[in-house]
């Protein structure tokens, strides 16, 4: 089966209902057991005072399998004055097609620096996805709103500081 292609946009505030339903269903799908409908005015919130501190949200659109329109398939935040990734969500329906790749390729692209983020340590399909494509484990941390164990993780991507040289 032939990948659909990605097409990456900049965040508008028309954006946030359709971002918050698939922040809300990803973490659904990833970690059953917490009420994330619960969490989404704190997540609105969240992306409203990342956006006031200057940080990038990218948008990944892409074609469901059988569908002619693109939707939206995931987001990223990147703080590009540190490198911060402090959202990375893509959408259950396009799990494991690259959409993730490409908001972390284009938030290192944008950043221009190594980025960092913070993951759920109960989240085995993410913290796997990061390994793969090159985090690094840095340290452990915890999760301000469960509790739970985080995992720190860097990633440098050489090829890309390179072109900023």
């Amino acid at each position: 089966m032939a990948a659909n292609p990605i097409e990456l946009r900049p965040y508008t505030p028309e954006h946030l209902p359709e971002l918050t339903d698939l922040w809300v269903e990803s973490w659904r799908q990833a970690m059953p057991e917490i009420d994330f409908e619960e969490r989404r005015g704190w997540l609105i919130g969240h992306l409203g005072a990342l956006i006031e501190a200057g940080t990038l949200i990218e948008l990944a659109f892409a074609e469901p399998d059988g569908a002619s329109e693109t939707t939206l398939a995931g987001f990223v935040t990147i703080d590009c004055s540190n490198g911060q990734v402090d959202q990375l969500v893509v959408h259950p329906r396009h799990w494991g097609r690259g959409v993730a790749e490409a908001l972390i390729y284009s938030a290192a692209a944008h950043a221009g620096r190594p980025i960092t983020l913070e993951v759920n340590r109960e989240n085995v399909r993410a913290v796997r996805f990061y390994g793969r494509i090159g985090f690094n484990v840095t340290g452990q941390g915890e999760n301000p709103l469960s509790g739970r164990p985080t995992l720190q993780m860097e990633w440098r991507p050489g090829f890309l500081l390179m072109e900023r040289d």
